[in-house]
């Protein structure tokens, strides 16, 4: 996904705003979302919703009825704001704009899905010296909102057993729909709930033939999700034979309450705020979001709207950064009061190898629980490209682009591209081959992911597909077929190195301000097993009928899960600690090392990784329960981070709910929000010597009496001093300041280009280290 420059976001704004009245006749609706002062409602009308209501249908047009006017409200909102969602004209978009009280009216966007080893992966383990499970009591007084596409409760991983009641804070409650009556919930499953109206709105209603109008999940990635953040622990689990074991998620006590948004044409903004305004309400502790879109300033961005006022409330908000990756500037949901995760390996894989005619053998990745080729026979090999009647289509292996008189009993190589990866392998198996092999192109590089295919089938990287693409040809030029076949070798453990940055996570630098680091962190996110529903395949195609418990899947979606799950476990271990407080203790423990002690590898090139890719490193649940000081942040210190972003106060009061009479005159600058990590960004403008400072305050949530001395690691050619070098707390809760001075020379770079350097800080006090990334970014402007 490329991020487009700036000033093209402003374009693309103002285009929303206007093309309804510009290009569609005066009749014509779309959804909107309308922001109102809180105490702008006029005391003629006894509720906001009268008052709502009253509004529609004093603007509609004579041809609408009362009644249906009011009707095309979509959704009330009264925690992640006051206001409403309707369908409007753009007549009457100006109309309600003018509208006393109304401080914005937003354009709707549609989201999508960012698509068990990992807790003894993490050091997550069982037994008397459980660490952070057991200080947790494995998370069981705290309730996890997962804002997804529902949820499969009859799954194993949801029983409640052992469970007592709710937490006694719980508001929530489980809203009966089809095949999903009330009692399915239970002590595990507290709240279930579904939203459809902006989807509806968008799409006409939906086609319940293949959707639930219900919590019930018809999809499988919110029941994958939930699982993952708070599956209880399941054995045996397995997906066709592979990764058995033990299943369980990060949280296994915590308590799930499921908010549908996600249906087949996708995550619509205003059903994803009326789950945040309902999950606030219900009294969640954590919310958990695997979707995303583009990036947008604060004030336009619904994700970041309604995660503001859930931070506000005290709720830790985790949200997937995108499967954007390897290209820079592809990182999502990049507010910095969400935490936002990026995805890492583990050390289990699942090879799959291509032997060839010619002796060589090519590595590769793969589940298929059904008959498998036959190891001592090789079958006719040909590339999809070279084969159909457009090789474009063809090379892609695009439904209806095969030729079963060509492609019958051979195995197909074909590009990754345009449709997924498991519906190629549907397209091939339809036009009679018998094995499939998948290419990555240039783009995606070196990374791979085992796929559940209907089909024997591989995915191999960018350098092997073009040795099996010559290896055809060569044998194509000689008379001499060319031949292959697949081989499965199971589930592998103790894969190193690992983790490894996986090659689709999205990267940095942050494309809103980049002055805020992002991603946050990273944490397993490929080949993940969780929970699965009955209703879909393994491999989610409408004709694969397998059934499977559980499912491996990859993606930041499930990677941004185990944030949530940890979070969980580290508010039930600290209860007093803020959201802020809680990434803070996972950023500052994070490593960005792998197995050998060497800096995490980008699997997309095999080089070593970057801050862009990783940000603060790798997550690390044991030392986050003990990180002995943290960077707290308040909403109003966001309120000051907005001024120092340029926000205009009515932009702010959309971001916050708060009224901002004015920012300061002398606005603080955008580095000194008190964040985990300190990026200076430099435009060199012809200056020589650059510099700056960061201002931060921790906390001490360690010893009482304990003293951190400074280590720096300074970015190559750039000086750092920190004042003062030593940090002496007498008390727990004690807070004390410090100043990181960042100095250097411009280099010489072509117009628009730039370059990234990054060191670190850490404060250490013999038994803990607090470890914080400095970046430096230089830019040329053009």
């Amino acid at each position: 996904m490329a991020i487009p420059p700036l000033s093209t976001f402003s374009l693309l704004i103002s285009l929303l705003f206007i093309s309804s009245s510009a290009l569609n006749p005066p009749e014509y609706r779309k959804t909107f979302i309308v922001r109102v002062q809180r105490d702008a409602k006029p005391l003629v009308y006894p509720t906001h919703n009268h008052w709502y209501e009253s509004t529609l249908r004093s603007i509609s047009t004579a041809s609408d009825s009362a009644d249906a006017a009011s009707g095309r409200m979509l959704h009330s909102y009264d925690n992640v704001f006051q206001g409403f969602a309707a369908e409007l004209s753009a007549i009457e978009v100006e109309k309600v704009r003018s509208s006393p009280g109304v401080i914005a009216v937003l354009p709707e966007q549609v989201r999508h899905l960012h698509t068990t080893r990992s807790p003894e992966f993490l050091g997550l383990k069982t037994g008397n010296s459980a660490g952070l499970l057991k200080e947790s009591d494995f998370g069981s007084d705290l309730v996890i909102g997962v804002i997804d596409t529902g949820i499969w409760p009859e799954r194993e991983s949801f029983n409640d057993r052992d469970l007592g009641p709710p937490p006694a804070k719980w508001r929530g409650k489980c809203v009966a729909g089809e095949k999903f009556p009330a009692n399915l919930c239970n002590r595990k499953l507290i709240g279930a709930r579904y939203f459809c109206s902006g989807y509806e709105a968008s799409n006409g209603k939906m086609n319940e033939t293949t959707e639930f109008r219900s919590p019930r999940d018809s999809d499988g990635h919110g029941t994958h999700t939930a699982s993952i953040a708070a599956g209880r622990y399941v054995f045996p689990a397995s997906t066709l034979g592979y990764a058995r074991g033990v299943a369980a998620g990060m949280a296994p006590k915590a308590r799930l309450a499921a908010y549908k948004v996600c249906w087949n044409a996708g995550c619509y903004d205003s059903d994803i705020l009326a789950a945040f305004d309902a999950a606030i309400a219900d009294g969640v502790d954590v919310i958990s979001l695997s979707v995303g879109g583009v990036v947008v300033p604060y004030y336009l961005d619904a994700i970041a709207i309604g995660a503001f006022s859930a931070s506000d409330a005290g709720i830790f908000v985790s949200a997937s950064a995108g499967n954007g990756g390897p290209g820079g500037l592809t990182v999502t949901n990049v507010a910095p009061w969400v935490t936002t995760v990026g995805a890492g390996t583990i050390d289990r894989d699942f090879p799959a190898v291509v032997k060839l005619g010619n002796g060589r053998e090519v590595s590769g990745v793969s589940i298929y629980g059904g008959p498998a080729l036959a190891h001592d026979k090789l079958y006719p090999l040909i590339y999809a490209g070279s084969e159909g009647s457009d090789g474009y289509s063809s090379s892609l292996c695009l439904d209806g682009s095969l030729d079963p008189n060509v492609v019958k009993g051979k195995i197909v190589l074909c590009d990754r591209g345009i449709n997924s990866r498991a519906v190629k392998g549907e397209v091939v198996k339809k036009a009679g081959g018998v094995g499939m092999i998948l290419a990555n192109g240039v783009f995606d590089g070196e990374g791979l992911v085992a796929d559940c295919h209907v089909l024997p089938a591989t995915a191999v990287g960018a350098v092997a597909g073009d040795e099996i693409r010559k290896y055809i040809q060569s044998a194509e030029k000689s008379k001499s077929p060319a031949k292959a076949t697949i081989i499965s070798r199971g589930t592998r453990l103790n894969v190193a190195p690992a983790p490894v940055v996986a090659a689709f996570s999205a990267r940095g630098p942050n494309p809103e301000t980049p002055e805020i680091l992002k991603p946050d962190l990273i944490a397993p996110g490929l080949n993940i097993l969780a929970a699965w529903p009955d209703n879909v395949g393994p491999s989610g195609i409408a004709s694969d009928k397998r059934s499977t418990e559980f499912n491996i899947l990859s993606g930041t979606s499930m990677a941004c899960p185990h944030v949530s799950g940890l979070a969980a476990l580290l508010k039930a271990a600290h209860p007093e600690w803020s959201p802020a407080a809680i990434r803070s203790a996972l950023m500052t423990t994070a490593y960005s090392h792998d197995s050998r002690g060497e800096t995490m590898l980008d699997e997309s090139t095999g080089n070593a990784s970057t801050v862009m890719d990783y940000g603060a490193g790798h997550v690390h649940p044991q030392k986050a329960m003990d990180p002995g000081l943290v960077y707290d942040i308040s909403s109003y210190d966001y309120v000051d981070f907005l001024c120092s972003s340029n926000y205009t106060a009515k932009n702010i009061q959309v971001v916050t709910r708060k009224a901002v009479a004015v920012c300061r005159r002398r606005r603080a600058h955008i580095g000194n929000l008190n964040y985990p990590t300190l990026a200076a960004v430099f435009q060199q403008y012809g200056k020589h010597r650059l510099s700056t400072h960061f201002i931060r305050t921790v906390t001490n949530v360690g010893d009482p009496d304990s003293v951190y001395t400074v280590k720096i690691q300074a970015p190559a050619g750039v000086v750092v001093t920190v004042a003062p070098e030593r940090l002496a707390f007498r008390r727990v809760g004690q807070k004390l300041n410090f100043v990181v001075r960042v100095r250097t020379e411009a280099v010489k770079l072509s117009p628009g280009s730039s370059v990234v350097r990054s060191g670190s800080i850490s404060w250490s006090d013999g038994k803990r280290d607090v470890r914080s990334a400095v970046v430096v970014t230089l830019q040329q402007p053009l």
